[in-house]
C-alpha cells in the first residue's frame, strides 16, 4: 500500500472512531449510570438507542452537504456540536436529559460516519477502495479494544462524567486533524448545489436499486447484531457473569478482535475470489455460527467462554462482510457518493436502532435474548444474500 493512502487512511480511521468511542468507552458506565441517575435498565438503554437514531438519520443531510459544500465543512460542524453535547452529556443531572443530550451528540457523531465513505469514493474504486475501507477498519480497531479500558479507567476515580469529557477532548483532536491534515477531495468543479428535488431524485435512484438496498441491508443487519450485543453487553458481563468493569473490558475487547483481524483480509480475498463472492459466503458463515451458538445455549451448554468464542467466531465473518458490502453499494454510484453513503448509513442505524429497542424489550438479565438477536439478525442477512445479491451478478 502507498504511503499516501496509509497516511489517508490513519486520518479517516481517526475521524470515523469518534462515534465509536462515544459508544465503546460508555458501555462500562452504564450501569453506573443507571445507578446514579436512578434509571431502570430499560431506560439506561435508550441512551444507546437515542445516539444510533439520530446518529443515522442525520447522515441523510450530512451527505448531501459534501456534495454541497465539500468534505471538510460538513466535517467541522458536526465535530464542533459533538463536543459541545459530549460536554452536555457529563453535566446531565437526569436520565431524560442525558438521553436528549445524547441524541445532540449523535447528529454530530454522523458527521463522521458517512463523508470518510465518501471521500474513499472520491478517491478510490474496486479493489482499491476496499483495501483502504479494510485499514480504516484496522485504526477503527482500536477503539473497542481501548474505548472500553479507558472508560473504566477513567470512571474509577473520576465518575461516569470523565467519560463524556473524554469524548469531547476527542472531537477537539479530530476537529484539529480535520483542519490541519485532511485535503479536501471534491474540488469546487465536481460540487452538487443543494436542490431538494434533486436529493430525493438520488434517494430515489437509490432505493430502487436492489443491489444498494442489498448490501446496504446486509450490512445492517450485521451491524444490527453488534448493536444488540452492544446494548446489553455491560449488564450481562457484570450482572450475569459477575465481570468487573475492568474484566468486561477485557473480554469486549476479544470479542471485537474476530471482526477486525478478518477485515484485513477483505481486499485480497475479494481479489482473488470476488468481492460478491466474499459477501455471499461470509454471510453464510456469519448465519451458520450465529444459529449454532442459539442451538448450544438453547440445550444449556452455554457458558461465558463459549459466548465469548462463538461471538469472535461469528464477528470474523462479518469482518469480511460489512467493509466488502460498503464498497459494492457505492461502486455504481460515484456521482452521488455522498448521499449513497448517507443513506446506506442511515439505513443501518435505523436497523441497528430497532434491534436495540426489541432486546431492550425482551432483556432479562441472561443472554438468551442476546443471542437468539444475534441469529434472528444471521438469518436476515442469509436471506437478503438470497434475494439481493444473485441480480448483481446477473
Amino acid at each position: 500500500m502507498k504511503v499516501e493512502m496509509i497516511k489517508l487512511a490513519g486520518i479517516l480511521g481517526l475521524l470515523a472512531a469518534v462515534g465509536p468511542v462515544a459508544i465503546d468507552m460508555y458501555l462500562p458506565a452504564m450501569p453506573v449510570i443507571a445507578q446514579d441517575l436512578q434509571a431502570p435498565v430499560a431506560l439506561s438503554q435508550w441512551t444507546l438507542m437515542a445516539f444510533f437514531l439520530s446518529f443515522g438519520v442525520s447522515q441523510l443531510f450530512y451527505g448531501p452537504a459534501s456534495d454541497m459544500f465539500g468534505r471538510r465543512l460538513p466535517l467541522y460542524f458536526g465535530l464542533t456540536l459533538f463536543a459541545a453535547a459530549s460536554i452536555g452529556c457529563a453535566l446531565a443531572p437526569t436520565i431524560g436529559w442525558l438521553i436528549a443530550l445524547r441524541f445532540i451528540q449523535g447528529i454530530g457523531a454522523a458527521s463522521v460516519m458517512s463523508i470518510p465513505r465518501a471521500i474513499i469514493r472520491d478517491l478510490y474504486t474496486g479493489n482499491a477502495a476496499t483495501r483502504l475501507m479494510s485499514t480504516v477498519m484496522l485504526v477503527i480497531s482500536v477503539s473497542p479494544m481501548l474505548a472500553p479500558l479507558i472508560g473504566s479507567a477513567l470512571m474509577v476515580p473520576f465518575g461516569w462524567q470523565a467519560v463524556f469529557y473524554c469524548s469531547a477532548i476527542t472531537a477537539v483532536t479530530s476537529l484539529l486533524l480535520t483542519r490541519f491534515a485532511l485535503q479536501e477531495t471534491l474540488p469546487p468543479e465536481r460540487r452538487v448545489p443543494f436542490r431538494m428535488g434533486a436529493m430525493l431524485k438520488a434517494f430515489g435512484i437509490l432505493l430502487r436499486d436492489p443491489s444498494y438496498m442489498g448490501q446496504t441491508l446486509i450490512g445492517g443487519a450485521g451491524m444490527a447484531s453488534f448493536f444488540a450485543f452492544l446494548s446489553t453487553a455491560s449488564f450481562l458481563y457484570t450482572g450475569y457473569y459477575g465481570l468487573t468493569p475492568t474484566e468486561f473490558s477485557l473480554a469486549f475487547a476479544l470479542n471485537a478482535l474476530g471482526f477486525f483481524s478478518s477485515s484485513q483480509f477483505a481486499a485480497n480475498l475479494g481479489g482473488r475470489f470476488g468481492a460478491l463472492t466474499v459477501v455471499r459466503v461470509s454471510v453464510a458463515g456469519f448465519a451458520a455460527a450465529s444459529l449454532l451458538m442459539l442451538a448450544l445455549f438453547l440445550i444449556g451448554l452455554g457458558s461465558f467462554w463459549l459466548l465469548v468464542f462463538m461471538l469472535i467466531v461469528a464477528n470474523a465473518f462479518l469482518g469480511l462482510v460489512i467493509p466488502t458490502a460498503m464498497v459494492l453499494s457505492l461502486e455504481e454510484h460515484g456521482e452521488i457518493a455522498g448521499s449513497a453513503a448517507a443513506l446506506g448509513g442511515t439505513l443501518q442505524m435505523l436497523v441497528g436502532a430497532v434491534a436495540i429497542a426489541i432486546v431492550s424489550l425482551v432483556f432479562d438479565g441472561t443472554p438468551l435474548p442476546v443471542v437468539a438477536s444475534i441469529a434472528g439478525c444471521g438469518v436476515i442477512a442469509l436471506t437478503l444474500s438470497f434475494l439481493t445479491l444473485g441480480r448483481r451478478s446477473a
